[in-house]
């Protein structure tokens, strides 16, 4: 089969798994999420079995403990989250005026009666009253619907379980499948893939697990309103690098003046507490455990989420990292091709080639035993034998 009608057929196999999840994305989510979990704790299962538990062992394991921490999250944590994010985003429209009134009266040369940064406050404070709360109600019960309290607690546990039970049979089951001129450019580039993915998944998700629990407890501890909303959420929006620092330490400032205005010093704790996360993150954390090697950048990452989010909703949004990982790197190879291609290099591999050239490997001796002149035996009576006596 030519490179031409291979492009053809694999192209076609893309476009119809997209259409698929397209028009499928509601039902296949709990199994888009069973088979993400199962990817993300395939190396701690791998760890257990070498660690001389059985594969069935290790995945029990792994999935009860895995049961109780979800289950420990909805029933205690999540509750709070969504309750005090829910009495933050009513509550902003009056601390933006109370904010406005005060810094109005201590600054009022910056904030002049109807002046641009008044007007714009008013604006902001207008466009959460109106929007804000509904805008999280439809997220809440898009979310709730879309997922479902039966594909979080049956669907995608059970799911989760057997691939992980399964995961390294199916990865060799694909690789026998893979066609076979060009498996190991498609082993190379799952590698790569994988390393990308595994780097930026598991090591930012244990970045924003240890950004979170600092942000909630240290804004909980210094009793700011909301504190533990407001570190969840800056957590959460920190898979963008400086977006959830910057968006979470506005909104702690922000809660901070409007709660100790006459104490400033509990403000300056506040910001504090950012500016050590944001230092811990970009000096040891981010380093240490995501690495430089990861390759997603924040612009590239955005796009996949703004544009997978559109197109597929809220699978969309779960994929989204997933597929900019493969883009990625699919487009790194398509760029080294490229840059060793006539296209790019204005040359003709076939040009300027010499002429081939026999080489016949002999023994020593041959070419002169070739050239020497062919030996002619004389024509006569036999000589006499050498062992008989001569005649007298």
């Amino acid at each position: 089969m030519t490179a031409r009608k291979q492009l053809i057929w694999w192209g076609a196999v893309g476009v119809a798994l997209l259409l698929a999840l397209w028009l499928l994305g509601q039902a296949i989510l709990p199994f888009v999420i069973g088979a993400g979990i199962a990817y993300l704790l395939d190396p701690l299962a791998d760890r257990l079995e070498r660690a001389g538990l059985s594969r069935t062992l290790a995945v029990v394991a792994i999935t009860l403990a895995a049961v109780l921490a979800f289950a420990a999250f909805v029933l205690f944590i999540a509750p709070i989250v969504i309750r005090q994010t829910v009495q933050l985003v009513e509550a902003l429209p009056g601390m933006i005026a109370r904010l406005q009134i005060g810094l109005t009266q201590r600054f009022p040369g910056i904030l002049a009666e109807h002046g641009p940064l008044d007007q714009g406050l008013r604006d902001l404070a207008s466009m959460i009253g109106d929007k804000g709360g509904k805008l999280l109600g439809s997220v809440l019960n898009s979310v709730a619907s879309v997922v479902g309290v039966l594909a979080l607690l049956v669907i995608v546990p059970v799911v989760a379980f057997y691939l992980l039970l399964d995961w390294d049979h199916l990865v060799a089951r694909v690789d026998a499948l893979l066609p076979r001129a060009h498996a190991p450019v498609i082993r190379h580039l799952a590698r790569e893939i994988d390393r990308t993915l595994s780097g930026f998944v598991r090591g930012q998700g244990t970045v924003m697990l240890i950004q979170g629990s600092f942000y909630s407890l240290g804004l909980m501890a210094v009793g700011l309103p909301y504190g533990l909303a407001i570190g969840m959420g800056a957590a959460l929006l920190g898979i963008i690098p400086y977006v959830g620092t910057v968006i979470g330490g506005a909104t702690a400032l922000g809660v901070a003046m409007y709660s100790f205005w006459n104490d400033p010093i509990w403000i300056a704790v506040v910001a504090a507490i950012f500016v050590v996360g944001q230092v811990v993150e970009g000096n040891y954390l981010q380093p240490r455990i995501v690495g430089n090697h990861v390759g997603l950048h924040p612009v590239w990452l955005l796009l996949a989420l703004s544009v997978f989010g559109a197109l597929f909703g809220f699978v969309g949004l779960i994929i989204a990292v997933p597929l900019a990982a493969a883009l990625g790197v699919l487009v790194r190879f398509a760029t080294q091709r490229y840059v060793e291609s006539p296209l790019y290099t204005g040359r003709d591999p076939a040009q300027g080639l010499p002429e081939p050239i026999l080489v016949e490997l002999a023994a020593p001796g041959t070419l002169l035993a070739r050239r020497a002149p062919p030996v002619v035996a004389a024509v006569g009576p036999a000589a006499p034998d050498a062992d008989r006596p001569l005649d007298r």
